[in-house]
């Protein structure tokens, strides 16, 4: 994320909000009246709490903006951590108003001091100087007056003077700073036909997102987004974004985004092709009890799954999907074929009805390149099919098995339980726990994706759900 993202992380408050318009109902100062030109600007500001007058309730409109001042609006905007200190400068002490954004601001490089160690926090701002205090903190990349200054004109920002000139060393007033602050954070209130680019796109990773008129929780809520709704996003104002949804803009907090573009998501997880082996089939029936076989079990079981990946953008491919005899070899084939990413063999067991549980199997050997990853992913899919089922766990275990010893993959095989047992067979009887069982080998290869190749930008397949990431293998 961008340098302003990554450092000004104070503030994960979130439940956040949107409108187009600002709110303004009860907010007045005395200076400001319903005609007064930056009205809206000021009062916008003011919801956010990051310009205020002063405490006989007038805001000054026509006063200039000081150092100070600049530094602490400019450091509200960006939620910095204002909490009064010592500062690197010799006339910016510990309890001086606006120290503790002033030393914030040092030290991102938005506003420097003098040679002779002085911040001058009382000298008036000049607008070339406002120019360039702006583009530092917005990331707008100017690095001379000059440069920022048509800058802002561009953007729709700022406005010349009257005699077509940008009037860089005149002093700014604050009504105007507000305005160029104002329009820097919300695009939509620039002038006409000055619209922000909206250039990556993000999903959203949780339910009930607050979609805010500006970036704080103290802005008004324009809707809800939800998890896995795709947005686009055009710049970021500290830790929150400025988006676009369903043709309305405004700010969500960036927490709740995921980190990666939504094409590079979808691509990844396009190119992790996983390949689901439903044991058994047609003369090979595979265990058996109480009038159930194996082989319709699982393919059950197993096409069940398949719906619940290709509602992701993962690529998911079954060695069969109807009751046909495969050979082991043929099984193992067709992933290498498919260019498989994970093989996971589903199957049922039997013991003489005495036994009871789930357990999952992995392969290991000084041969075996993905013997760390096989187990990772026997474990989270056991974690996951214990929770579901409440069956015995019976373990991961180390088994040499063909299609997991010949497979070039990580890869694993799961019991779900034992089909002459008859608890655990009215399970695998009923088509309500094989969708349970299902879901659970679902979450079982998100977690195996999330924890153990660190996809964290996949949480939002989590939240479709209504589930979360578990706990991550020690």
């Amino acid at each position: 994320m961008r340098r302003i993202s990554q450092v000004f992380g104070l503030c994960i408050t979130l439940i956040l909000a949107f409108s187009l318009v600002p709110e303004v109902h009860g907010m007045t100062f005395n200076d400001i009246g319903e005609s007064h030109r930056a009205k809206e600007e000021i009062f916008y500001l003011a919801t956010g709490k990051i310009a205020n007058g002063d405490l006989a309730g007038n805001f000054k409109p026509n006063s200039t903006v000081t150092r100070a001042e600049a530094a602490a609006m400019i450091g509200r905007a960006l939620q910095l951590d204002g909490d009064q200190r010592a500062t690197e400068f010799n006339d910016v002490g510990s309890n001086h108003f606006a120290s503790g954004y002033i030393q914030e601001a040092a030290k991102l490089g938005i506003i420097t001091g003098y040679r002779d160690g002085s911040f001058q926090p009382d000298k008036p701002v000049v607008r070339g100087e406002m120019a360039l205090l702006i583009s530092r903190a917005f990331e707008y990349n100017s690095t001379t007056i000059t440069a920022a200054s048509h800058q802002l004109l561009s953007m729709g920002i700022a406005q010349g003077m009257a005699d077509g000139s940008f009037g860089a060393k005149e002093s700014i007033k604050r009504s105007d700073f507000a305005v160029f602050l104002a329009r820097s954070i919300n695009a939509e209130m620039r002038l006409l036909g000055q619209e922000a680019s909206f250039n990556k796109s993000r999903y959203v990773t949780t339910n009930n997102l607050n979609f805010r008129s500006g970036p704080s929780t103290l802005y008004s809520i324009k809707g809800k987004l939800n998890s896995s709704d795709k947005v686009k996003v055009a710049y970021y104002i500290g830790e929150w974004a400025y988006i676009e949804s369903n043709s309305k803009q405004g700010f969500v907090h960036s927490a709740y985004l995921s980190k990666t573009d939504v094409t590079d998501i979808e691509g990844i997880l396009k190119n992790k092709t996983l390949i689901i082996d439903p044991g058994h089939g047609d003369q090979d029936p595979g265990a058996s009890g109480y009038g159930l076989l194996e082989k319709n079990v699982v393919l059950d079981t197993s096409i069940r799954l398949k719906n619940y990946l290709e509602d992701s953008p993962f690529n998911v491919k079954l060695t069969r999907e109807k009751d046909v005899f495969l050979e082991l070899w043929e099984r193992v084939a067709f992933a290498e074929e498919n260019n498989g990413d994970i093989f996971i063999s589903v199957h049922a067991n039997a013991f003489n009805g005495s036994a009871t549980g789930t357990e999952s199997y992995y392969y290991r050997s000084a041969n075996n390149s993905y013997v760390k990853e096989s187990k990772a992913l026997a474990t989270y899919l056991q974690n996951r099919l214990i929770n579901a089922w409440n069956l015995s766990d019976r373990g991961v275990k180390e088994k040499n098995l063909h299609v997991l010893r010949e497979n070039s993959m990580p890869a694993s095989l799961v019991e779900l339980g034992f089909i002459d047992n008859k608890s655990d067979n009215a399970k695998l009887a009923s088509a309500e726990w094989r969708q349970k069982a299902a879901k659970a080998l679902y979450l079982g290869i998100l977690d195996y994706y999330y924890h153990y190749e660190g996809l964290k930008d996949i949480s939002y397949l989590y939240e479709n759900l209504g589930a979360s990431p578990s706990k991550k293998l020690h």
